[in-house]
């Protein structure tokens, strides 16, 4: 359990922790490879292995996560794909619950994600998550992924965190091991990020699923 007593700041993730996860896994394994197969009159197998060799090159990088990066490369629309499919982007169980738990706590709540700009105004349009949030930061801004030591260091010059009084939630191993290290003491994975999907295995860090728990 969270010692609540020892926390002034909550930094949240958005996709798998916050936001269901399977919205972004249909995106990347599905509706981008078939939009891409139909442009290039490839089945889908074969698009989906070329995408995926792509996303292999970059993956945690901020490239990994940039929208203009994937247009560029695949010459498609991005962002009239994710629109297409956008009923799919809904909330985690307990996330609300969690938000307003940490509103009535007086707990700085930041949004902490590697999401471009394109994809956070698109969930932000689909989800009320602004009225829980006292701040939105996307690495973009910052010039590196969570997965990079840099993006830390940018990210602190801006907040200025207590790194021993603040929490940190995201779904990704390679993040909570890079936030770990540089030095944020509590951190917290996601036991099951896509709804749709197994659980993840048990890691170094401890794990929450339904976040309304934690509180």
């Amino acid at each position: 359990m969270i010692d609540w007593s020892r926390v002034d700041t909550v930094l949240l993730d958005m996709d798998g922790t916050l936001l269901d996860l399977h919205f972004d896994n249909h995106f990347w394994q599905q509706a981008l490879p078939a939009a891409y197969a139909a442009r290039r009159g490839w089945s889908l197998a074969e698009s989906q292995a070329h995408v995926f060799e792509q996303m292999r090159r970059v993956e945690g990088t901020l490239d990994w996560y940039c929208l203009d990066y994937w247009r560029r490369l695949l010459d498609l629309d991005i962002v009239a794909i994710k629109r297409e499919i956008q009923h799919k982007i809904g909330y985690r169980p307990g996330t609300e619950a969690f938000l307003q738990g940490l509103r009535r706590r007086g707990k700085r709540t930041v949004l902490v994600t590697n999401a471009h700009h394109d994809s956070l105004n698109l969930k932000r349009q689909r989800v009320q998550l602004d009225p829980y949030l006292d701040a939105v930061h996307s690495s973009h801004d910052h010039g590196a992924s969570k997965e990079s030591h840099r993006f830390w260091d940018s990210f602190q010059r801006l907040e200025s965190f207590d790194p021993a009084r603040t929490v940190f939630v995201d779904d990704s191993l390679s993040v909570l091991r890079s936030a770990h290290g540089w030095g944020i003491e509590q951190v917290y994975g996601v036991a099951r990020p896509d709804l749709q999907a197994p659980p993840l295995q048990p890691h170094e860090y401890p794990m929450l699923d339904d976040l309304s728990e934690a509180l």
